[in-house]
């Protein structure tokens, strides 16, 4: 097309979950922080608990014909453009960098795809891909409590905040909250 956006049948229909690694990481650990997960080596696994519930329940709920996992790696330009950056950020918990290597064992045997980029945050790998996916004609859901991506939101790039297993929702800062899911399921 000589507008540049993409519209083969291939990616027509077509609907991709880009997760925000840590940004589910931290909030499935801090969930149960009062009660943590403890495994028979004592190991605290928390946050590779609810990092799994809530990728299952993507995978098998909303049923995405393409999903990938963004994480943060190292750090990045914004570092060297400003000293400070995060500097007021507590260090990582010890059980969450426990935990990392273990999730991506777990992404890589469901074949699932890793975006890392020295330099880069996951929400600049995440705008990268969304915004490539969108011109390819995909719906894109970006999976992440961070309000930071509703800069990202377009007809096809959406907010998708996983509250719970009874109430997710796609939020369009352009527009008021919808909910695609807001009743628990009847017992």
């Amino acid at each position: 097309m000589d507008n540049g956006q993409a519209n083969s049948s291939a990616t027509q229909g077509k609907k991709i979950f880009l997760i925000d690694a840590y940004a589910i990481i931290y909030r499935s650990y801090y969930a149960l922080i009062k009660s943590p997960r403890i495994n028979s080596k004592g190991l605290n696994t928390s946050a590779i608990m609810g990092f799994c519930n809530t990728l299952n329940e993507v995978m098998q709920k909303e049923r995405p014909t393409h999903l990938a996992v963004a994480f943060d790696h190292g750090k990045t330009f914004r570092h060297e453009a400003f000293a400070d950056y995060k500097a007021q950020r507590e260090a990582t918990p010890e059980d969450i960098r426990l935990s990392i290597p273990i999730i991506k064992d777990i992404l890589s045997a469901y074949n699932i795809p890793i975006l890392q980029v020295d330099g880069f945050e996951a929400d600049d790998i995440i705008g990268t891909v969304a915004a490539r996916a969108e011109r390819d004609g995909m719906d894109v859901f970006m999976l992440t409590p961070d309000k930071d991506y509703a800069q990202l939101v377009t007809d096809r790039i959406h907010m998708f905040a996983h509250a719970t297993a009874a109430a997710t929702r796609t939020w369009d800062p352009r527009r008021s909250a919808r909910s695609t899911a807001s009743a628990p399921p009847a017992r």
